[in-house]
């Protein structure tokens, strides 16, 4: 959907990049009663692209009148075809931004982020053959316009390459499928379905009737951290699944948290003041010692008489 990007980003920095147009842009949106205007698209941010999308198709009529009185007039927004890719790029943009956002956020699992990727992909399937029968449901921008039958074809393809890569980018959750049922269902897995090793041991811990009920009342995290100690196969099963990275949100994050810091107007920040920083802004739960903080503190006894 390059021809389609292109011109959307081409004429948003034709009128965010320069202050006059961004000013009378503005001025004519209020003039017609519209109070919200278009962000400014990011390249290294994917959220801000389906911003960007969603506000240029709300706006492409004032966008299109805009752009003709400067003499940039955008061909592209009279093309019915063209702005029925469009109407599918904001719809389809949406629905992985929504993905996006479930695979953020400290203190998940990979289980979870499978899950979600796994959801996504059936929605694919769904979508995919709805789209074959003309049938524009999930997709609200596309259903606004008058399509044809070759159009529609021309989505479900294009869900089908993205089914695709889908598949290509998250084959090692497939590989891993076994191991994450056994993870999140140990009470009803299959014990001859799970490697040898562990047989024993899951059948005794499925007819444990103290763990069963607290796997039903705790986090599944805090259910394999208290296992008693006759557990050590699944135990350490356990822990080679909890310490699995499903997205790189973390690294992401801290590396924002260093930008932010790290600038050129705050040059007496040494070294060891950003590592403290770092460890205070990637700390997941930090509670000061208060008795060690007060026990280090010389205090200071005033030798003025009262």
């Amino acid at each position: 959907m390059d021809h389609v990007m292109r011109v959307v980003i081409d004429t948003v920095n034709f009128i965010r990049a320069r202050g006059l147009n961004h000013r009378q842009f503005s001025a004519f949106l209020l003039e017609n009663d519209i109070h919200h205007g278009l962000p400014y698209h990011t390249d290294v941010r994917w959220l801000s692209r389906g911003a960007v999308l969603k506000h240029f198709y709300k706006l492409r009529t004032e966008i299109a009148e805009f752009m003709q009185g400067k003499g940039k007039p955008v061909v592209q927004l009279d093309d019915p075809e063209w702005t029925r890719d469009l109407a599918f790029l904001v719809d389809i943009t949406e629905h992985l931004n929504v993905l996006n956002v479930t695979m953020q956020g400290r203190n998940k699992l990979v289980t979870e982020y499978y899950d979600s990727v796994r959801a996504f992909q059936g929605k694919l399937v769904l979508w995919q053959t709805q789209l074959s029968k003309r049938n524009a449901a999930h997709f609200p921008c596309l259903k606004s316009q008058p399509v044809n039958h070759q159009s529609m074809d021309k989505y479900a393809n294009l869900l089908s390459g993205l089914r695709h890569e889908f598949d290509n980018r998250f084959t090692v959750f497939t590989e891993l499928e076994k191991d994450f049922s056994l993870f999140r269902s140990p009470f009803t897995v299959d014990a001859s379905v799970v490697p040898e090793a562990m047989q024993m041991e899951l059948i005794e811990l499925q007819c444990c009737a103290p763990l069963k009920d607290t796997y039903a009342s705790v986090a599944i995290e805090v259910f394999y951290q208290s296992l008693p100690p006759q557990y050590p196969m699944l135990t350490a099963f356990a822990g080679k699944i909890l310490c699995m990275f499903g997205t790189t949100y973390l690294c992401e994050q801290a590396f924002s948290v260093m930008n932010i810091n790290k600038s050129k107007v705050r040059n007496r920040l040494t070294h060891g003041h950003l590592n403290d920083v770092m460890k205070i802004a990637t700390a997941q739960q930090l509670s000061p010692d208060m008795d060690k903080l007060v026990k280090v503190k010389r205090c200071l006894a005033s030798t003025s008489k009262m």
